[in-house]
């Protein structure tokens, strides 16, 4: 299971912090990833990191304003959102895969989490 959280409203050039918790699984061993969803648009990828840590890609709309981490020792993957923007609003979903972090296509992420709204006011 993956458990998302951290969202909510904030003011344009503010920052948040979402979390995603998994349990049940080896966490280590997966590629996590962050996606979006704004309403009336498709699930967008964000960012990924590898199973270490030591590796990330984003997309380019958040480079140089979020940053994905993961601690394996607490199982939970983070996005610091800096900079936020109105386009920035949407569902957030955490989602894990086995394999290649590189992947940034919705379709290859195998366990995904329930969402958390962040929304920017202008």
């Amino acid at each position: 299971q993956l458990q998302a959280s951290g969202g909510g409203l904030v003011q344009a050039g503010g920052s948040l912090r979402l979390s995603c918790a998994a349990s049940g699984r080896t966490f280590s061993d997966y590629v996590m990833g962050w996606f979006r969803q704004a309403p009336g648009k498709e699930r967008e990828f964000v960012a990924t990191i590898s199973w270490r840590g030591r590796m990330t890609l984003y997309t380019d709309s958040v480079k140089g304003r979020f940053t994905i981490s993961r601690d394996n020792a607490k199982n939970t993957v983070y996005l610091q959102m800096n900079s936020l923007k109105p386009e920035d609003t949407a569902v957030y979903y955490c989602a894990c895969r086995d394999g290649d972090y590189r992947i940034a296509v919705v379709d290859e992420y195998d366990y995904w989490g329930q969402g958390t709204l962040v929304t920017v006011s202008s």
